[in-house]
């Protein structure tokens, strides 16, 4: 548990760096909390009043300070057939009750699982993520959608030289900032026809309400919301978690993983009753809240509390915020996510981690689902393992003086992967006595090690000879013991069977 001294410490240790850098994240919030509300099929407001909530009581219960959440695309993309079926409120019921499933994880400490995923798994989801934050950018600048001109370009342009050339001059207010204020002041005074933030949906105009989800308390609909609230949980959990690596990179600083799957459990559950849809962690607005100054939980409890204060309150003048001056700063985001030392390291890493990182990036940017991807880097990732570790197996072999004896002498890890290699290395047919198999330089780990084991000391006897299995260290003894058959009542003709 954390102490109280570093908790406020972790709220007031950087006060105006944080609120400035709140602002900040608050006004891109905006237009992407309308934008995922779209996707999900339902009205701006819901995406926004979910990015007020999630914010706001991620910052007091998350276990990430400086870490930004709300509502997100790889959430809203799941329950887009959920709200065309069966509606909003059912939305509502899937949003507490994949919150409700993330706090379980939490409390069962899931979180851990997190160092499976590697270094070039990581890359690859950033280089992803990079891509996929600029593609979202195109249909601002596509110039056959309304309102879209070459005026659009030119905003983009001065406001990337702004969030580029600005900091050389002065720190002292995060440039994205300055982007929006500048731009805005421009447009309004030159009334130029640009897309603006109000072209993007309506903005609301009251505070939420707490309400329960009007669903019928019934077996029937749990099986209708548990498998949307259980791919919510688990792409909702995946993504804040490697956001939270992420900043913890960035910051040079570590952060509780559970305590952050309890707290984006809790945002999301108490999200639900107030008519908001489920999120979690944004590595984009993360990273615009890192870059612009942004450390602590006042940061992100900032960004909540002023996203509703613009959007309730000052909407009309929100409203009117070009997004060009959005754009640019997301473009901003998308290459500093970006990875570009990833590309000259492809011809100096290991192929396998090459490869690993491309096909996370392929698959993330096919399928728009960054879950998917990083399950396919995953899974790559221990195929490639499981081979090195395959080719450090080896059997070496010595044969006594009379001729009558062998000793065979396991090395490395005898698994799945190197089973095979384990079975062809004997020589059943030879005429001996007897034969030692030592696997004291050796671990076994798995059945498939363990069959393989019974299959060897079976052949061996059934051909006349005494089998001595020795130097087993503890673990794989324990292992042989529960699994091996070849010491047991009818072993032979188990092998017959075969």
């Amino acid at each position: 548990m954390i102490s109280i001294s570093d908790y406020r410490q972790q709220w007031f240790g950087n006060i105006r760096g944080d609120v400035l850098a709140g602002i900040v994240v608050a006004l891109a919030l905006i237009p992407e909390a309308i934008a995922f509300s779209i996707i999900a099929g339902v009205d701006p407001k819901i995406g926004l009043y979910a990015s007020f909530s999630i914010a706001v009581l991620i910052a007091f219960v998350g276990g990430r300070p400086g870490m930004i959440s709300a509502a997100t695309a790889a959430t809203a993309v799941l329950m887009v057939t959920l709200v065309k079926d069966h509606g909003l409120q059912y939305l509502l019921a899937t949003t507490v009750l994949a919150g409700l499933l993330q706090i379980g994880a939490g409390l069962l400490k899931l979180g851990r699982f997190m160092r499976y995923v590697s270094k070039s798994v990581m890359t690859g989801f950033l280089n992803a993520l990079a891509i996929l934050i600029f593609m979202a950018q195109l249909p601002e600048l596509d110039l056959s959608n309304p309102g879209v001109t070459w005026l659009t370009y030119a905003l983009v342009a001065a406001g990337l030289a702004i969030i580029y050339l600005f900091p050389r001059m002065t720190t002292a207010v995060p440039s994205p900032l300055v982007t929006i204020v500048v731009l805005t002041v421009v447009v309004v005074a030159t009334g130029w026809d640009v897309r603006t933030v109000g072209d993007m949906g309506a903005l609301p105009d009251t505070l939420p309400i707490f309400l329960i989800p009007q669903v019928p308390l019934t077996l029937d609909t749990l099986l209708i919301i548990l498998p949307y609230s259980l791919a919510v949980a688990v792409v909702g959990l995946l993504e804040s978690l490697m956001t939270q690596n992420i900043v913890d990179d960035l910051t040079d600083t570590k952060s509780s993983r559970d305590q952050e799957c309890i707290g984006q459990g809790i945002a999301n559950t108490a999200t639900g009753f107030i008519g908001g849809m489920a999120g979690c962690a944004m590595i984009g607005q993360s990273i615009i809240n890192v870059k612009s100054g942004g450390r602590g939980r006042l940061s992100a409890f900032t960004a909540g509390v002023v996203l509703l204060i613009l959007v309730v309150g000052l909407g009309d003048l929100v409203a009117r915020i070009p997004m060009p001056a959005l754009v640019a700063i997301m473009i901003m985001v998308s290459i500093g996510t970006f990875s570009w030392s990833s590309i000259k390291a492809l011809r100096v890493h290991p192929r396998s981690s090459s490869i690993v990182m491309l096909a996370t990036v392929a698959t993330v940017v096919y399928t728009h689902n960054l879950a998917i991807g990083v399950l396919v880097g995953v899974l790559l990732s221990g195929i490639f393992f499981a081979g090195k570790i395959a080719q450090l197996f080896r059997i070496s072999s010595s044969l006594s003086a009379d001729g009558r004896a062998r000793t065979y002498v396991i090395e490395g890890q005898l698994f799945y992967g190197s089973a095979e290699d384990f079975a062809d290395a004997f020589d059943f047919r030879e005429a001996l006595d007897s034969v030692t198999i030592d696997v004291s330089r050796a671990h076994i780990w798995d059945i498939s090690s363990v069959q393989a084991l019974d299959m060897a000391i079976l052949k061996f006897r059934r051909e006349g000879a005494d089998v001595q299995l020795v130097g087993m260290n503890e673990a794989s003894e324990t292992i042989v013991d529960k699994l091996a058959i070849h010491d047991k009542p009818g072993a032979m003709d188990q092998l017959s069977g075969h």
